[in-house]
């Protein structure tokens, strides 16, 4: 039972276990101390916590679903209807991560493709859901966790983010646009039950507030000390149940992974060799890295050994592209699609490869011209 247990969790968090087994070794090699506490970047794990119970809020008030609702109703174009769903986690992850886009996003999309009948467009539409959440969220700092950690880490200003991202960014949507609208051009009627309004409107005021705090924190107008009391009294108050819903294995992951670059920092040998390795190629390497270990734990382990941030953060972005873990939100849609029962896995592996390879293609030369 013991065993089962153990199977499930590493089946369930993959990268914590392989950040804890890394913290774990170089815990051996460099032992505890005073410095420790020194790894741990506060800021960004009570930044992480806040925006994760606020945006568990928003759903729990089907807001994504009402978006979606509103924006589908009615009669159009498949193309255009391809289209919207496209872009509707494009845009939605900009604000509320990748993985939440995706989380909201898929499910709704398999209801709406059966609802028109073409479920045969499934695979073309949850890929390019998933390239455009991982590339909508590069756009600003609480897009993902990977923007978060580096906005925080170098103390960038919100114009030198922008100028870097911006521009991959809107490459980034004209491409998919454009994919998303090889859909077919034949009209299609869609109609929803039941109504479209927010529920819990209260509350739903509540967590916009609360939203535009961890903003203010993010622009380092509010700090985060502050901000973490805020959001942690109003939850316990208004809706103490969105506290379970904080994936504390992603917060456990960022602690680890700070204890492994921080102990990796103490080994002169090692963090010359990797300095010299990144050295010149950040870009390309956080990309590389990124493929193997997803890109969040790459801009951990990586921010330590350059002080490139433009290579770095441009690299591990673009580098969300390309294997199914290079970026953890890939995982969410198409662990959804296997669930299905007509599901083609060897189809959807092939498209999703294709589809990620040319992308990567495409922007890692164009990131090349900007850094």
């Amino acid at each position: 039972m013991l065993t089962k247990s153990i199977k499930l969790f590493i089946h369930r968090e993959p990268v914590l276990c392989i950040a804890a087994l890394m913290a774990l070794l170089s815990i051996i090699i460099v032992p505890p101390s005073f410095v420790y506490a020194e790894y741990i970047d506060l800021r960004v794990l009570c930044l992480l916590f806040c925006l994760m119970a606020v945006i568990a809020g928003f759903q729990d008030c089907g807001l994504f679903e009402l978006m979606a609702k509103r924006m589908l109703t009615g009669e159009k174009t498949f193309r255009r209807v391809s289209i919207l769903l496209v872009l509707l986690p494009f845009f939605s992850s900009m604000l509320v991560t990748n993985d939440v886009s995706l989380i909201a996003f898929v499910p709704f999309t398999v209801f709406v493709l059966n609802k028109t009948g073409r479920q045969d467009a499934r695979i073309r539409i949850i890929v390019l859901q998933t390239v455009a959440a991982n590339l909508g969220s590069m756009a600003t700092p609480v897009g993902n966790p990977q923007n978060l950690f580096l906005y925080a880490h170098y103390s960038l200003g919100i114009g030198d983010f922008l100028s870097l991202l911006l521009p991959l960014t809107l490459v980034s949507l004209l491409l998919l646009t454009g994919a998303a609208a090889l859909g077919g051009g034949e009209r299609v009627s869609i109609a929803f039950a039941g109504g479209t309004a927010l529920k819990h409107k209260k509350r739903f005021a509540v967590y916009a507030v609360l939203f535009v705090l961890c903003l203010l924190s993010v622009l380092r107008v509010l700090p985060y000390g502050i901000l973490t009391a805020i959001v942690a009294v109003s939850l316990i108050i208004v809706s103490p149940r969105l506290l379970r819903r904080v994936d504390y294995g992603l917060l456990l992951t960022f602690v680890c992974f700070f204890i492994f670059s921080g102990n990796l920092g103490q080994l002169p040998a090692v963090h010359e060799a990797l300095s010299r390795l990144i050295s010149g190629n950040t870009l390309l390497c956080s990309a590389l890295v990124s493929q193997g270990i997803s890109n969040v734990p790459a801009a951990v382990l990586l921010s330590g050994l350059t002080s490139d941030w433009r290579g770095l953060l441009a690299g591990v972005d673009v580098g969300g592209l390309g294997t199914p873990v290079a970026s953890l939100a890939s995982l969410i849609s198409m662990k959804y699609y296997f669930t299905l029962e007509d599901h083609r896995a060897g189809r959807y592996i092939l498209f999703f490869t294709l589809v990620n390879a040319v992308g990567l293609a495409i922007l890692l030369p164009i990131a090349a011209l900007i850094v």
